[in-house]
């Protein structure tokens, strides 16, 4: 039963970038063969099935040349600012932004696995990441943040707790966030 369930896992992190990228694709596809077929370039369904293609893979390769260049990134830039200032818009945009770098950006967070000692009476630990070493902006001394992952979910809770409860584990964060999102019963890589 637990194999199922890691291959299920294993399926899904397979399946859903592809899922989402196809869908896109799909809708983007969609979107210029419905310009087309109003513009009525042509008759034929097939022509405009190819021309549609061609665009949109234009589209893409455009879309790539100039989230390269200056410009764009300066320009991408302002509007990601005035997305993050925006009332309702910036408590959705932001976390959404600074969850998906904390996984996938230039400023991954859960890089510094570590096990918590979450209740002393019964020495219960948990694995998390530290998320902050220095709390000083809210006035907390002596107290780091970690990240606590759940098991079969992308939640988790953020715990404040004292420096001297919690010690680094010898692993990778990637290697330590499956291992917790597996409920424990994906296998570590030694490497």
């Amino acid at each position: 039963m637990t194999n199922i369930l890691k291959y299920f896992f294993q399926g899904l992190l397979v399946f859903i970038p592809i899922g989402i990228t196809v869908l896109l694709f799909f809708k983007l596809f969609q979107f210029f063969e419905s310009l087309f077929s109003f513009a009525g370039f042509t008759s034929s369904s097939v022509l405009n099935t190819l021309i549609s293609v061609a665009i949109l893979i234009a589209f893409i390769i455009l879309l790539g040349l100039l989230a390269s260049s200056f410009v764009f990134k300066q320009l991408f830039s302002f509007l990601e600012e005035k997305l993050e200032h925006m009332p309702l818009i910036k408590h959705i945009y932001s976390p959404i932004k600074d969850f998906m770098n904390a996984f996938m950006g230039n400023k991954k967070r859960f890089t510094k696995p570590v096990l918590v000692l979450t209740n002393p009476l019964v020495n219960i630990q948990e694995i998390g990441f530290i998320t902050q070493d220095d709390l000083s902006e809210w006035d907390i001394k002596d107290k780091i943040a970690v990240y606590l992952p759940l098991s079969y979910s992308l939640s988790g809770k953020l715990i404040i707790v004292p420096k001297e409860f919690v010690s680094p584990l010898n692993a990778d964060g990637s290697e330590a966030m499956k291992f917790i999102v597996s409920g424990g019963v994906t296998d570590v890589d030694k490497d």
